[in-house]
């Protein structure tokens, strides 16, 4: 938490708002104006007015330009300059509604939202990155306030965070937030619900949980929707729908859940939250609004880890199947010269190198020469050396435990407890206490002594993707930064992104592999860690072709709707089987990665692996492709008996890409331009068809095989 400083108290009680009446008249799209009444927000294409009234703060509009819908039902309180043109609320056709809440949350235990009386004390203007706006400041007797609402250019995006402040004397209890709470202006009955990364459909009321960093709202009956995005952790985000027949709500997890969100806060303290965000969109479907504004959002604005890494992987492998621990000198630089000769570009060394969990000392018995002759050998080789460690695990014998066993997460008894499995002799460390800067300071001396540049963390923090005893989840321990468990949640998960913060801080070109274990629930990864780690290993599917590059398929198709599609890591594709080109071709849609024994892969298919290769390198060259991923038009869900498929356009540059299937048609390319489709890896040349001739036609695709795959290229000629 952020300690604020007591001067604050006084500034905050201090300030008086003045304001006078605005003559709007043609409104210029300088993102943030306001008066007595009201604030106005807009960008040119999106627009949101929250109106003041008798201390009620609530929105009463939001409109795209050149519509006349109101994507929030509410009573009529906005001025005229928003009505005039605005012929359903004329006509009084609109349901006029109980004004949006605005937010809420409770505050010890007591009920408030922007209904509840709130002084307005100040409105600021705002620029974070590209993001402008504005900051309400309120408050209400011992607690304040601050709304920041940021919009970016060209984008319908409007992006929300609270922060409070304790202005009182005594400390105060923060729960059951929502950050968001606007109303829908469609009925219950007609919003249909897109959730699970918006890839299934709901009807009816509607919570969400971990696997809903994004969920769409959409009117059948109007063609129109909004999207609703939360930037919370994993298991503590919460997106709700319909709940009262109406509303629509994201923020954090209510206190009746299983991983319930609390803060306290001090005299003087203040907290930020997590950012929601909106996207209202009208006449496109669910899907083409998230591959357009929202994949935009997500890559230009939301300061994704990805963006910030220079050089992309493209090729990863790692020794985990079939060696598990089983590994030393020897067989890693022996696997490393077969890898290299695949085309790999990081080579990853999994559990095993170490002597046990939690002093991470390198077991000398395996390593006789330790890990930096060994990491430079795979340098020389031409690739980056990667290893595997538990976050916050430790065994029982280390040193580490015997000198700090405060350190260990507690359960509700006081004992030291494992959040990953119920097991013998090891235990989870909590992330609030020293162990933090202490693993830290390991993984530094292995990036600067050793060489690391490529960290696969692993195994529970929080709460175990296998644990289904909810109570053995968070950290009930009163000796560390959170006050009790509730408050552990979130505060271990900021820790855990602290971090990774400080440890780009320091090598900013490590790739940090974030394991859905350590995220905390099955197969999970959402926009908080992609904001600080730059990939999750999503899996571990071990199946040989075809089945096993199927649930590859069904698992990108899965996530990458929502999520960058490069941070999806997912394992087991193996190098070794006489059918891998199968998986290599359904691997390339996220970041490939392949396991099991190079060395047994034959000469011809080393060669061949390495042109897919140094084909997906120069595409990732020219075109930047591992930023981009969209839907292929016409093709669903990888399943059996079906053709499946999935296109990689540079959207902003409108060049480059690849994608497979029978008649192929792509959206997004410039429709007077002329493109060269080649046929990977060998780059033949199969067609020449303009951007719009791509959309409207397409262009044949034949697989002969039962099960099988193919790739192309499209290049601006």
């Amino acid at each position: 938490m952020h300690k604020g400083d007591c001067f604050l108290k006084i500034v905050l009680l201090s300030i008086v708002l003045s304001v006078t009446k605005i003559s709007y008249g043609q409104i210029p799209y300088n993102y943030a104006r306001w008066d007595s009444d009201g604030l106005f927000l807009n960008n040119g294409t999106v627009m949101r007015y929250i109106s003041f009234r008798g201390g009620k703060i609530s929105t009463t509009s939001l409109r795209i330009p050149d519509s006349k819908f109101n994507f929030v039902n509410a009573e009529i309180a906005e001025p005229e300059w928003v009505l005039e043109s605005d012929e359903q609320f004329q006509k009084g056709q609109l349901r006029k509604e109980q004004n949006p809440l605005e937010f809420s949350f409770l505050k010890n235990g007591i009920s408030i939202n922007g209904n509840s009386g709130w002084k307005i004390i100040g409105i600021e203007n705002i620029a974070r990155g590209q993001g402008k706006g504005a900051v309400l400041k309120l408050v209400r007797e011992d607690i304040g306030l601050s709304i920041t609402y940021l919009l970016y250019p060209n984008l319908p995006v409007i992006r929300k965070r609270l922060e409070f402040i304790n202005l009182g004397e005594n400390e105060i209890r923060i729960e059951n937030l929502d950050i968001e709470s606007l109303n829908l202006p469609w009925g219950n009955t007609h919003n249909m619900v897109y959730r699970n990364y918006a890839r299934n459909k709901h009807i009816g009321p509607f919570i969400g949980e971990w696997d809903d960093p994004l969920v769409a709202m959409q009117s059948k009956n109007q063609n129109r929707g909004i999207l609703i995005g939360n930037e919370a952790p994993d298991v503590l985000k919460r997106i709700s729908a319909c709940l009262d027949e109406k509303s629509l709500k994201a923020g954090l997890t209510y206190s009746d859940q299983d991983y319930p969100f609390r803060i306290w806060l001090e005299p003087g303290e203040t907290w930020k939250s997590p950012w929601t965000f909106i996207i209202p969109y009208t006449g496109v479907t669910p899907s083409e609004a998230i591959s357009g504004t929202l994949a935009s959002y997500v890559r230009e604005h939301m300061g994704i880890r990805l963006t910030e890494l220079q050089n992309k992987p493209t090729f990863v492998y790692n020794t985990w199947n079939p060696f598990r621990k089983e590994i030393n000198e020897k067989l890693i630089l022996e696997l490393a010269k077969a890898a290299s000769e695949c085309g790999i570009e990081e080579f990853v060394i999994d559990d095993g190198w170490q002597t046990n969990r939690g002093d991470w000392e390198i077991d000398y018995n395996k390593f006789p020469n330790g890990l930096k002759p060994v990491f430079d050998s795979i340098k020389t080789m031409g690739m980056k050396p990667g290893l595997w460690l538990a976050l916050a695990t430790v065994e029982e014998g280390s040193r580490i435990l015997q000198e700090h066993p405060e350190w260990c997460v507690k359960y509700s008894d006081g004992s030291p407890t494992s959040v990953h499995a119920k097991v013998k002799n090891k235990y989870t460390v909590c992330m609030t206490s020293g162990w933090k800067d202490y693993i830290r300071d390991v993984i530094l001396n292995l990036v600067h002594e050793h060489g690391l540049e490529y960290l696969k963390l692993d195994l529970a923090i929080v709460t175990g993707a296998y644990m289904f005893d909810r109570s053995r989840s968070g950290c009930y321990s009163k000796e560390h930064t959170h006050k009790d468990r509730e408050e552990s949640f979130l505060e271990i998960y900021n820790s855990t992104w602290q971090l990774f913060d400080e440890l780009h801080a320091k090598a900013p070109e490590l790739f940090i592999d974030c394991t859905f274990e350590t995220m905390g629930a099955l197969q999970t990864i959402d926009y908080d860690m992609c904001k600080h780690a730059e990939g999750n290993w999503l899996s571990n599917f071990e199946q040989q072709v075809p089945w096993g590059s199927q649930r590859v398929r069904q698992m990108a198709w899965w996530r990458s709707n929502v999520i960058p599609a490069t941070a999806l890591v997912i394992g087991n594709q193996t190098m070794d089987d006489p059918q891998w080109e199968l998986s290599m071709k359904s691997l390339i849609g996220t970041l490939p990665i392949m396991l099991r024994d190079p060395r047994k892969v034959p000469t011809d298919d080393k060669q061949k692996m390495r042109k897919w290769a140094d084909w997906m390198q120069e595409k990732q060259k020219s075109f930047n492709i591992m930023m981009y991923r969209q839907d292929l038009l016409g093709f669903g869900e990888p399943q059996e008996g079906n053709w499946d498929g999935w296109c990689r356009i540079n959207t902003k540059s409108k060049q480059g890409g690849f994608e497979n299937k029978r008649t192929v048609r792509i959206s997004g390319l410039h429709p007077d331009q002329i493109y060269n489709i080649h046929h990977a890896p060998k780059n033949k040349l199969v067609a020449q068809l303009s951007g719009l001739e791509l959309k409207e036609k397409g262009f044949e695709v034949f697989i002969a095989d039962k099960y099988g795959g193919e790739v192309y290229s499209v290049e601006q000629r």
